[in-house]
């Protein structure tokens, strides 16, 4: 598994255990991230991750709401919403990330994390929403395999 992956894995569970638990984000950071035996590099990449994505939650939910438009909101599986919250947090925060890839990963943690049929919605979401922010021009990305 590669260390970006690994890192997006302790940001997922950091996300799901700040929606659950009431914590502070650093309380959050302390008992789930920084518990890792991982590289520095894992570790920083997770706490950015989770931190940009828990303050953008809101901003993130309207854009997953725009395009789930068959879905009721709060029947959709918990971590579905948080892993199209990464996704999305990597298209809007992370420009050297390519969003295909942010993705492809986020498909395969849905694989691994949630329901049989999660890394097909997410993946139809996760398009849908990356058109509408391409559309909008709020995709800041260049470079080779970032557009």
């Amino acid at each position: 598994m590669s260390s970006r992956r690994k890192a997006r894995e302790i940001a997922l569970q950091a996300c799901y255990a700040f929606e659950f638990s009431g914590n502070t984000p650093r309380h959050v950071i302390e008992t789930t991230i920084l518990v890792m035996d991982e590289p520095a590099a894992v570790i920083d990449f997770a706490i950015a991750l989770f931190e940009k994505t828990i303050s953008q939650k809101e901003e993130f939910d309207k854009l997953i709401m725009a395009r789930a438009t068959n879905w009721d909101f709060t029947r959709i599986a918990v971590l579905d919403k948080i892993i199209l919250r990464l996704i999305i947090c990597e298209f809007l925060n992370f420009q050297y990330i390519p969003p295909k890839v942010s993705i492809d990963e986020g498909i395969e943690i849905a694989k691994k994390f949630s329901t049989e049929q999660s890394s097909r919605f997410v993946n139809g979401i996760a398009d849908a929403i990356l058109a509408d922010l391409k559309a909008r021009g709020n995709i800041e990305k260049s470079g080779r395999g970032l557009n």
